[in-house]
């Protein structure tokens, strides 16, 4: 394997240490993703080099000119503390004429704002739950035909940030509160959509033109408490004492009807198609009790620390955490930024 110069952005923040060797489990949580990417980049033989960035695009510059890297492994998930910003981030790249892993500023762009997401993929015939946008500073009504209950969060913000049980709204007095909670708080337009009751799939893939999926993964929120919607909250997805406690898991897809796995795989690659990723992504999905699949979100750039639900997945697949970076590397290698034009 030939020995690559990797420069790895990551938010100045979150620049990794070369040993965790006696930190707390709080900090060692907090730069999880960096280290093991470092780490394990470095395990395979290449020069690797993180780069903190938090608002300044020539610290960028001034690194490829120095250091001169092969390929930029992109951890960043914002800029100048907004996270939709980290597309602009990777549009410099490609005006450097730096290669890098994962997604480009087109898939970003699209997939990042859930409202456009699934306005492209209803063009495509691909199921979505119905919705509205609720811009800021603007009346806040509801159309006739968008029916409760309802899931208000923000258009931009990932991670399930300021998703909640109060989230899930039965009423146009709770859709008004919780849209002006998301305008308040998150400081963005805010999406009311279908809730769709059913099972929560996660589909990890990777690739630019040639597509390839892993193992379906699932969240498993059965143990809710009885009458709690089966959403993944900010406390579902980060709270350990609450994911304990209701014993929420996630892990590989079992007892799924006869054929879904092979049509959630053939619809998960005409999602990232038509949403014109690369690299990697996570597509996130509800599969109903009469097996219709649904698309909720689409995510470029997903977590990919060791022990996450893409790492797993992959694994569950044959493919252990080293070779898997191995392959993003290649992957953004190979990418040529008008090659999906």
């Amino acid at each position: 394997m030939k020995k690559l110069r990797i420069m790895v952005l990551v938010h100045e923040d979150l620049i990794p240490p070369d040993s965790i060797e006696g930190m707390g489990l709080e900090a060692v949580a907090q730069i999880r993703t960096e280290f093991d990417v470092c780490s394990h980049l470095r395990n395979l033989g290449h020069d690797v080099k993180p780069l903190g960035v938090r608002e300044d695009l020539g610290i960028i510059k001034s690194t490829v000119e120095d250091y001169r890297p092969h390929v930029c492994f992109n951890l960043l998930e914002e800029f100048h503390g907004i996270g939709c910003y980290d597309q602009h981030v990777v549009s410099y790249l490609e005006l450097l004429k730096q290669p890098y892993t994962g997604s480009n500023p087109r898939g970003l762009t699209l997939a990042r704002d859930k409202a456009l997401t699934k306005k492209i993929l209803s063009y495509h015939q691909i199921p979505v739950p119905k919705f509205e946008v609720f811009p800021q500073n603007r009346a806040i009504r509801r159309p006739d035909w968008l029916l409760f209950p309802l899931v208000v969060k923000s258009v931009t913000e990932e991670g399930s940030a300021g998703i909640s049980q109060a989230s899930v709204v039965h009423n146009d007095k709770q859709l008004t509160d919780r849209v002006e909670y998301v305008h308040a708080v998150l400081g963005t337009a805010a999406i009311a959509e279908q809730y769709i009751e059913g099972r929560e799939l996660y589909v990890a893939m990777m690739g630019n033109r040639k597509l390839q999926t892993f193992p379906i993964w699932e969240l498993c929120l059965a143990n809710l408490p009885q009458g709690t919607p089966r959403i993944a909250t900010s406390r579902v997805k980060w709270d350990e004492t609450y994911q304990q406690k209701h014993g929420i898991v996630s892990q590989a897809a079992a007892d799924l009807p006869q054929k879904a796995e092979e049509h959630i795989a053939n619809l998960c690659k005409d999602i990232y198609r038509s949403l014109d990723l690369s690299g990697y992504a996570r597509i996130d999905l509800r599969l109903t009790p009469d097996g219709e699949v649904y698309l909720l979100e689409a995510n470029p750039n997903p977590q990919i620390a060791r022990g996450e639900d893409f790492a797993d997945s992959a694994a569950a697949g044959g493919i252990e955490y080293e070779t898997l970076l191995q392959k993003i590397v290649t992957l953004g290698l190979n990418y040529e930024p008008l090659g999906l034009a």
